[in-house]
């Protein structure tokens, strides 16, 4: 969350949320304070766990009111309990208002994401298998949870469809089969792209092999399968896992010796971490 990133991706998407929030005015906050009034409000954490987005909730305010300013006691990735003040806000108690909801969604959200992201990283810590989310993510918040996922230990898979060949079974249907699809694809793309195909069982395993496959990914194949998959492919290839990968069945996925687990529950599935702004008061 460089300053380049939040002036040549961020801002638009949050000035799209506070419009959708602030259609004409905030009548509410309109109706009981007639003119500017300096102001602090702390961000208060109401349940453990990492927190992330804090660049995002600050640029919030700031979008609002330029003149806002906040003072942080913990950093992205930081690990948060219960009961502790994460940031203090200061300025016209109108922008306050009228940021809150807004900075709060993004914040409350990302650090969920990030909670459960450590809490699933976790469970991999020793075996060298590296954690990845998926395309899998809201729409136009993918950069949000995509940085929520990194900041809690875990990896990105593609960004967005530019940015990898992936050839999953519809893909390869349109073509007529893996060889013909990863031909196809080492044909049309520069060299430096790697070729990732999603299979199935091991015919489709032993053919994207011998296809020259970058990457292989297990699709909701079995323990079982997986482990014969990664001992056919001995190298020749890295392997991924996907398919309904949770917390409670990481470890099992993790016996196969895969080299990635991507689990798009990272992002569609962590419920958001509590975080609320309390202790309003004029200064």
């Amino acid at each position: 969350m460089n300053s380049i990133t939040m002036s040549m991706n961020v801002d638009t998407l949050i000035l799209q949320a506070l419009r959708e929030d602030v259609t004409s005015e905030d009548i509410t906050t309109n109706a009981i304070m007639k003119g500017y009034q300096s102001g602090s409000v702390q961000l208060i954490c109401k349940e453990d766990g990492i927190i992330a987005g804090l660049p995002v909730f600050e640029r919030v305010f700031q979008l609002v009111d330029s003149k806002t300013e906040v003072t942080f006691f913990f950093n992205d990735g930081d690990h948060v309990h219960k009961g502790e003040v994460v940031a203090e806000i200061y300025g016209d108690i109108r922008s306050l208002l009228t940021s809150e909801r807004t900075a709060l969604n993004y914040l409350q959200r990302m650090s969920g994401i990030a909670t459960y992201t450590r809490q699933t990283a976790d469970l991999l810590k020793g075996t060298g298998i590296r954690l990845l989310d998926t395309r899998k993510t809201t729409p136009n918040m993918r950069v949000f949870e995509k940085y929520a996922v990194k900041v809690g230990g875990g990896y990105n898979h593609r960004y967005n469809l530019s940015d990898g060949i992936l050839l999953k079974d519809n893909h390869i249907a349109a073509a007529g089969g893996i060889r013909q699809a990863v031909e196809l694809a080492k044909e049309y793309a520069s060299f430096v792209r790697k070729i990732e195909v999603e299979v199935e069982n091991m015919d489709m395993v032993k053919e994207a092999v011998e296809a020259g496959a970058d990457i292989i990914m297990l699709d909701n194949m079995s323990i079982d399968q997986m482990k014969e998959a990664v001992q056919y492919i001995q190298g020749r290839a890295l392997t991924e896992c996907s398919g309904n990968v949770t917390k409670e069945n990481i470890a099992a996925l993790a016996s196969t010796g895969v080299d990635y687990i991507s689990s798009g529950a990272l992002t569609h599935s962590s419920k958001i971490l509590d975080l609320s702004l309390k202790n309003l008061k004029a200064v």
